[in-house]
């Protein structure tokens, strides 16, 4: 899984060919690229001198980047902390609160109002923490990071167009360590695409606009393909002597097929089978919840490419709208640092079951080589990384 900036990681980066990977390591070399590039953008020299210019290295960002929670955390830890009860009451309440303007959206840009207050929860605790990080210092200090530099160079050049075009003040640009803003975190190219005025001041302002916040992230998942009258996707529950055959977005099934195959509602009764596809997910192996993800799990994932992220979203929008919990608690499991991924990664390939470059990341290589491995070695083949799979694969 890979998360993740949150919003329009998924973004197509600049054609420009101005936009240029930052492969020094010295931060003065790297500004004075920065500067450069932005100078082949168009940016005003006044905006070079004065703002890119004064740019501060910040190693609490490159901290925070190899610690993201989707990378390391369990599923029962990260959902249980993201999907309480105190955000679906608060969801229940500001759906009240702003009805008539969720409603519209809902007409205009067919996402129903649960989902926009749940990517608000997820994304802010509706707007109660918006960041306090400088964006322009945290892009900066990506962009001149070799990981990921194309892209958040990318990244804070918008971010310097945006605050040019809105007369934004550099030091009310705040936001997460990826240089996320406003109540529903979006990335500069993401606010420049995709903002809009939603309460009619001739601004498109995330930071101080609910209105423009959510009419904005109505806007983003309609452009990104969201379904009208579709729904996110659901908990099932797997039959016994479950094969495991179809796991992960890439064996999508019909929902006549996972009906075949014994799929049913978590109530026992029989899954409807309307004419469409579905991903069986299980975020923490067959001792925990199952869940189908349809085509609105994949929009929600071009948000944020986390399966974590995408089934909170989504359950979280259920409870919102007066679904019960999980029918399956997610079960406690030990988070996975990426070295201990990373090595289970080595010994997969070592033996023969090919999961790529090791990465630390569980991606779809990774569950496919993973599965291989746990059918030949007669374990439950769920392409999860339990303790007894690490033990049988000599991972410690």
């Amino acid at each position: 899984m890979f998360k993740s900036i949150p919003l329009a990681a998924t973004l197509i980066l600049s054609s420009s060919s101005a936009i240029a990977s930052v492969a020094s390591p010295d931060w003065g070399t790297c500004v004075a690229n920065l500067q450069q590039t932005a100078k082949s953008e168009g940016l005003s020299q006044q905006t070079i001198d004065t703002t890119l210019a004064n740019v501060r290295y910040v190693a609490r960002v490159i901290e925070l980047d190899n610690k993201q929670p989707e990378f390391s955390s369990s599923f029962e830890s990260y959902f249980t902390k993201r999907v309480t009860d105190w955000r679906v009451q608060q969801g229940r309440k500001l759906y009240i609160k702003h009805k008539e303007l969720l409603q519209s959206l809902a007409k205009e840009y067919g996402v129903p109002p649960q989902y926009l207050l749940a990517f608000w929860g997820l994304e802010t605790n509706f707007g109660s923490y918006k960041g306090k990080m400088s964006v322009l210092n945290s892009l900066a200090t990506l962009a001149c990071d070799p990981r990921r530099s194309q892209y958040f160079t990318t990244e804070l050049m918008q971010a310097l167009k945006l605050k040019e075009q809105y007369g934004f003040d550099e030091k009310k640009m705040v936001g997460s360590w990826a240089g996320a803003m406003g109540h529903t975190q979006f990335m500069p190219s993401a606010y420049a695409k995709y903002a809009v005025d939603g309460d009619g001041d001739g601004k498109a302002d995330l930071w101080n606009s609910t209105d423009d916040a959510l009419s904005s992230a109505a806007h983003f998942l309609q452009n990104l393909g969201w379904k009208r009258d579709e729904r996110w996707g659901r908990e099932v529950t797997l039959p016994k002597n479950f094969s495991y055959a179809y796991l992960g977005r890439a064996e999508a099934q019909t929902l006549t097929k996972w009906a075949e195959l014994g799929l049913t509602l978590t109530n026992g009764r029989a899954l409807s089978t309307p004419d469409m596809t579905a991903a069986l997910y299980l975020p923490s192996g067959h001792t925990g919840p199952a869940f189908l993800g349809y085509d609105n799990f994949n929009v929600i994932m071009k948000w944020n490419r986390s399966t974590f992220y995408a089934i909170a979203v989504g359950h979280l929008a259920d409870r919102i709208n007066g679904a019960a919990g999980l029918n399956v608690k997610p079960p406690k499991m030990p988070s996975l640092s990426r070295a201990r991924v990373k090595e289970l990664q080595n010994q997969l390939n070592t033996l023969g079951f090919d999961v790529g470059k090791p990465d630390g990341i569980l991606g779809s290589k990774s569950l496919k080589g993973l599965q291989a491995f746990q059918k030949d070695n007669g374990l439950v083949a769920d392409g999860y990384p339990s303790e007894v799979t690490f033990k049988a694969l000599g991972v410690k």
